[in-house]
């Protein structure tokens, strides 16, 4: 199974960046980051609309697709990893997170997503977003390998 993270916005250096490598270099499946923008200034509206656009573009054929949105489900870390696991053994070869720009995503998107998960009603920022991610994979990938599980 490949998952890939497709975010809006580049991610320079600093502690977000570091956060998000240190868990994802954890990860045994293999995990790409595409990191997407388009910089014209649009009105809100369009710019939700051209986002979904490019994220959709980078989610591999025949992936499944996870947004992540505030008003998504809220998911404790095992039910979670008992999701993957079920793709995994269902032979999903490939699962892409979508991470959306400071407006969300528009429901065009939201429609083609099998789950729209949700960290909250807080809001996030978006490298943060990535990293809670990160460690949310790692974490099920422990808990899918038996590892024991400390809020069991």
């Amino acid at each position: 199974m490949r998952l890939s993270i497709a975010a809006i916005g580049r991610a320079g250096r600093g502690p977000e960046r570091d956060l998000y490598e240190h868990y994802a270099g954890r990860i045994r499946w293999p995990l790409g980051l595409r990191e997407l923008e388009d910089k014209r200034k649009l009105p809100t509206a369009q710019m939700i609309a051209r986002e979904g656009e490019l994220l959709l573009r980078a989610v591999p054929a025949g992936a499944v697709t996870v947004a992540l949105d505030r008003r998504g489900s809220v998911l404790d870390s095992e039910t979670f990893a008992q999701r993957l696991g079920r793709w995994r053994d269902d032979s999903v070869a490939d699962i892409a997170f979508l991470i959306g720009g400071a407006d969300g995503h528009g429901e065009p998107l939201l429609e083609q997503c099998a789950l729209i998960l949700s960290f909250g009603p807080m809001t996030w920022p978006h490298l943060l977003a990535r990293a809670m991610l990160a460690e949310q994979i790692y974490r099920a990938q422990q808990l899918l390998a038996g590892h024991p599980y400390h809020r069991a």
